[in-house]
């Protein structure tokens, strides 16, 4: 999606910098529309290097090109964060005073607009009237936050964080198609110890899992993210069960089963663990060599089809399959494995895709293949395009 993200003069402007970084790593095309009175708090460098687009506030540049109306026809969504009490009075008057208003009075996509200011200018009548009377124009309007504001004082008119700003933003284009529905993403890899301080592990990185829950949030979906030895900020997620080894893991997704809409597996799990894990840790000084006993671990995905089968259970069952192909082997042998797994399994889909030579981990992209018994597609782009290939298909279990 590509979407503007408009900045004005306001001490929150600095914070406008987490709402750039948080469409930019959701895999969108972003670019940043300043007021100049909004550089006087955050640079055009800054912004030019979250955005990866170059930044020009004036209107009087490039005019050949017609500059405003480009802007405004080539963007789906426009954001303005933080937006004051100044701008939103001449935004609600039509006065198309610089190129950011202009942009907004010739633009046809939706415009999300997030206030920041203090209590006493948030509630004054004028404030109060320019704010519905743009929500009643289509303008979605976020509410601000409660909280310490510049001074000492605290109330109202606190610019909401970036992940609450971004999540309402998109919410406001996208299809909520997943209202209501339940989502169990299990994402990152597992980890079983050999001593205490050792343990066997993979190259999960989380990422596609974590695009499918921002992609389902996005979409209306509630969904537990439960976070398989992950480091990385998820804040932005309400409900989060961090888990470790397969044990920890099996145990928190047959909690789940029990009131998900549906499950979904892009975690890699650990096809073996240590029979018995050394209590302390283990020295080289003790043998030349050391000998690990390993035994099989579970497979989550056939105990979860047969609690599914044995409970009766309403879930939907989506599993994942990262192959290793031999030279030559192109996406008819992917397809082949992704079958017979999705028999063997007993689940509604497999996704699988090409780790050889340790493609895929930790990259933004993905390429996989998406089959059910009725069909089956590839799915090639960002991690968040083929989180939405894989929503789109799982919509029709549900």
């Amino acid at each position: 999606m590509r979407i503007l993200v408009g900045v004005t003069g306001g001490i929150a402007a600095y914070k406008a910098a987490g709402v750039i970084r948080g469409f930019t790593e959701l895999g969108h095309i972003v670019k940043v529309l300043p007021t100049q009175n909004a550089l006087r708090f955050i640079g055009a460098t800054t912004l030019e290097a979250l955005s990866h687009n170059a930044v020009d506030p004036d209107l009087y540049t490039d005019v050949d090109s017609v500059k405003h109306i480009a802007l405004a026809q080539e963007a789906d969504l426009i954001v303005v964060a933080p937006a004051t009490a100044a701008f939103l009075a001449r935004y609600a008057s039509g006065i198309a005073d610089d190129l950011l208003l202009n942009v907004l009075l010739a633009t046809k996509a939706k415009v999300v607009i997030a206030p920041a200011m203090h209590t006493e200018m948030w509630i004054h009548p004028a404030t109060v009237t320019n704010v519905q009377l743009l929500r009643a124009r289509g303008v979605v309007v976020i509410e601000p936050a409660v909280g310490r504001l510049t001074g000492e004082d605290s109330g109202a008119g606190r610019l909401p964080e970036a992940e609450v700003i971004v999540s309402q933003a998109l919410n406001a284009v996208t299809n909520q198609d997943f209202a209501g529905k339940r989502l169990t993403i299990a994402a990152g890899g597992t980890r079983e110890p050999i001593d205490s301080v050792r343990f066997i592990g993979n190259r999960s990185s989380g990422k596609q899992g974590i695009a499918l829950a921002d992609a389902a949030s996005t979409r209306g979906a509630t969904v537990t993210l439960i976070a398989i030895n992950i480091d990385s900020d998820l804040s932005r997620f309400s409900n989060v069960v961090r888990v470790s080894s397969t044990e920890e893991l099996s145990a928190a997704l047959n909690a789940a089963s029990l009131t998900s809409d549906a499950i979904l597996m892009p975690a890699a799990v650990s096809d073996f663990r240590m029979s018995s894990p050394v209590i302390g840790k283990m020295h080289r000084e003790d043998s030349d060599t050391k000998n690990l006993e390993l035994v099989a671990n579970p497979d989550l995905l056939v105990g979860l089809s047969r609690l599914r089968m044995d409970s009766k259970l309403n879930v939907a069952l989506v599993g994942f399959a990262a192959e290793v192909l031999e030279p030559g082997q192109g996406s008819e042998e992917l397809i082949d494995r992704a079958k017979e797994k999705l028999a063997k399994k007993g689940v509604d889909m497999i996704v699988a895709n090409d780790v050889s030579n340790g493609q895929v981990f930790d990259a933004d992209d993905n390429s996989v293949v998406i089959i059910t018994k009725e069909e089956q597609q590839l799915s090639a782009g960002s991690k968040l395009t083929v989180a939405n290939s894989i929503l789109d298909v799982l919509r029709k279990f549900l």
